[in-house]
């Protein structure tokens, strides 16, 4: 009988499958394709819940059976993420027209990531302060008790690195091994030997141009596979997105979700606070915040399913490029910094709730000055190579907590609701990436306003 359900279930997936592929054939808009995914996964698994329950066995079988869709989706985009990252780069800076555009065209982006992080640091301290959130308020169970023992453990791999030994740790001494992703900060190592190839073909052409064009050359050939693959792998993404939203929904805790109701309320109100300040900062640059958001949000979407920054660098260098108008060069930094620098929703938002929320159970008033600018500082500092997958926020939490001197146990607390979060603050760090790369190509005078303002750019962009 059990087989039979789960057949069933994943027939009504396959179902759903063959009307997105359908949609396609059509000419149905990615977008309208993207959203239908998404929709139909939220349903799909509130039914799949309704019907089992989630701790059944025929729910975990049918889960599995559905990530060879979602997981394998996610699975195809990291496998792009490094030789997309890479020979991105490096096309990017052999095209440059001086070197010096290089150290603006970086200096903009971070400057942008880290800057909005502390900004999203005080929205965070605001939130949780607006909605009075305490740790003493939370009842701990035994899997809240685990939590917070595997995070006192995790805590002594980061705690005793000085903010020096953690630039350093950026720096590849193996590029081979950075390849692989097997670091947190392996994506922004890759970046610096990229660059360095980059700089170095650029000195090359002055001394030996013959060997210079030659190198170009390859690699503009590489560029252009890459990108065939990268185009291949993103028509999955209705696809990807039904099976990964499909299992989120029917894996919730619901229970846990209520227990924790004001947290998650007080995060999302949160993130939304800093999505308004990202639109804002838009249209002060003199551009539609609307028009932005717009062409944006298929690629929030995935994010927010997906729970991956690195795993949506694909999208986002092809959204700020094709839809957007952003420069090739400045989209491809902005995207592979953004998945591990100053992100505003794990790296900002999340430490500072965390903080604000356990300070009182130590007898620390959190919203002194003196705190609220320790943390902020603190929270800008240690925004540098958080991993752009899931579990990110919990890094840049023990990070923070540790160094304002706060029990990181407590983080535990917050286990049950910690996907349904992570979902949020994920397309909020991508969208902060896209928003450091569009204002960069605004004020170096490198963004295609006919593209940004031109409506059917997303469908162009977007007619995988």
């Amino acid at each position: 009988m059990d087989i039979l359900l789960i057949s069933v279930n994943i027939v009504a997936l396959l179902a759903i499958i063959g009307l997105l592929i359908f949609m396609q054939k059509k000419h149905v808009s990615f977008t309208k394709r993207v959203f239908t995914g998404l929709g139909a996964g939220i349903i799909l698994g509130a039914l799949l819940q309704a019907i089992y329950g989630v701790d059944s066995e025929i729910l975990t079988t049918t889960a599995d059976w559905y990530s060879i869709v979602g997981s394998g989706y996610i699975k195809l985009l990291m496998m792009i993420v490094v030789p997309l990252v890479m020979v991105s780069i490096i096309q990017s800076i052999i095209n440059l027209e001086k070197s010096a555009d290089l150290g603006k065209m970086s200096a903009w982006i971070i400057g942008f990531l880290v800057s909005t992080a502390m900004v999203a640091a005080l929205i965070g301290i605001g939130s949780a302060a607006l909605f009075d959130l305490n740790a003493d308020q939370i009842e701990a169970g035994q899997a809240e008790i685990d939590r917070g023992d595997m995070l006192l453990e995790k805590l002594g791999e980061v705690e005793d690195l000085t903010t020096p030994q953690k630039i350093l740790s950026f720096i590849p001494s193996n590029i081979f091994l950075d390849m692989t992703g097997e670091r947190s900060t392996s994506v922004i190592a890759v970046v610096i030997f990229s660059i360095i190839v980059g700089i170095a073909v650029l000195g090359l052409r002055r001394k030996n141009p013959e060997q210079a064009e030659m190198f170009t050359k390859i690699v503009n050939a590489f560029y252009a596979v890459v990108m065939r693959i990268v185009t291949l792998i993103l028509r999955l993404t209705p696809f990807g997105i039904l099976a990964l939203m499909a299992n989120t929904v029917a894996k919730t805790d619901v229970a846990g979700i209520v227990q924790l109701g004001k947290f998650v309320i007080a995060s999302y109100v949160g993130l939304f606070v800093i999505m308004i300040f990202h639109l804002l900062l838009v249209g002060i640059f003199g551009l539609n915040p609307i028009t932005y958001l717009r062409k944006v949000m298929p690629v929030l979407g995935f994010a927010f399913t997906s729970r991956s920054s690195a795993g949506t660098i694909p999208l986002n260098i092809q959204a700020q490029k094709n839809s957007l108008g952003v420069d090739t060069g400045i989209a491809n930094m902005s995207a592979s910094f953004g998945a591990t620098i100053g992100q505003n929703g794990c790296a900002g938002l999340y430490p500072a709730m965390l903080a604000v929320m356990i300070a009182p159970t130590v007898g620390i008033d959190p919203l002194t000055p003196a705190f609220i600018i320790k943390l902020v500082l603190i929270i800008g500092i240690s925004s540098f190579g958080v991993a752009g997958v899931g579990g990110g926020a919990t890094f840049a939490a023990l990070i923070v907590l540790s160094s304002m001197g706060l029990p990181v146990a407590l983080a535990g607390l917050l286990i049950s609701i910690e996907a349904l979060i992570d979902m949020g603050r994920t397309a909020v760090n991508v969208n902060d990436s896209m928003v450091s790369g569009t204002l960069t190509a605004r004020i170096l005078g490198k963004l295609n306003l006919k593209t940004f303002n031109d409506k059917t750019a997303i469908e162009d962009s977007s007619s995988f």
